[in-house]
């Protein structure tokens, strides 16, 4: 069988799934945590997985140790129309670093990331600790090796290109920083990057009315991406696509000269 989709990956005997998709972990992971190799049977007991046979959709988790509440690395990953490999989610936690609930109101209900509902307290507590949108603890700075380590996977399965939905305003501009374009969504990017910009429309509403809509925020990726998570634009964060060439670079950048 020809494996190029995730689809197909599913269809194969669960072991061999397993050992496919843990072609995603980066080596640099694995190290720093001391884990079990990627290749032996002890790491089942550090993974999670949901890949039923007929879907064309992947979730896998991995932990540093077990029944910690967060994985270091948790990926989505499906196919597109025409069976390219598309990035839903992509997350690396600290698990050393303080926890903050964005992810849960205080009555437990999931805010699906704080796109669905939010936790206010706790996304002013993240913000003010350093953290984006929808970080429930700091990263783990390893996105350099995480990317060549996926892009060795997608060309395992014959791919020249891939594809990824960016959740956030800051992680549509830290993928253009490692080498993304857009499919779907530049002419708005722009848009934001134009309203925080000298005279632009966002500006006045920057009036520091939520913790979230700090002045300072125009020269910020980061603070401009909470703003906008607490609907400055008066619209969702939606409908952004990216694509990346394997081992290519686009050179795009739509927030040129604006830092972190």
């Amino acid at each position: 069988m020809k494996l190029s989709t995730i689809g197909s990956i599913n269809k194969l005997p669960e072991d061999e799934k397993r050992a496919i998709y843990m072609r995603v972990v980066p080596r640099g992971l694995i190290e720093r945590f001391k884990l079990p190799d990627i290749d032996s049977q002890r790491i089942k007991a550090f993974t999670q997985f949901k890949f039923a046979p007929g879907s064309s959709d992947v979730e896998l988790s991995l932990f540093h140790e077990e029944r910690f509440p967060d994985p270091i690395l948790y990926g989505h990953l499906t196919d597109t129309l025409n069976g390219q490999i598309h990035i839903l989610l992509y997350i690396m936690n600290d698990p050393d670093s303080p926890r903050f609930n964005v992810d849960v109101t205080p009555d437990g209900l999931t805010t699906k990331f704080g796109t669905l509902r939010r936790n206010l307290d706790a996304e002013a507590a993240a913000l003010s600790n350093g953290l984006t949108p929808g970080q429930v603890r700091r990263g783990l700075s390893m996105l350099h090796e995480a990317m060549a380590t996926f892009e060795k996977f997608v060309k395992y399965l014959g791919h020249e290109i891939y594809f990824v939905e960016p959740l956030y305003y800051h992680n549509a501009v830290i993928f253009e920083r490692h080498g993304f374009t857009y499919q779907e969504g530049r002419r708005f990017m722009d848009r934001i990057h134009k309203g925080f910009s000298t005279d632009g429309d966002l500006l006045p509403r920057l009036d520091s009315s939520t913790p979230f809509r700090q002045p300072n925020a125009a020269d910020s990726i980061r603070l401009r991406s909470w703003a906008i998570h607490d609907g400055i634009l008066g619209e969702p964060f939606t409908s952004v696509t990216m694509y990346k060439s394997v081992g290519k670079s686009s050179g795009i950048s739509t927030c040129p000269d604006c830092a972190w």
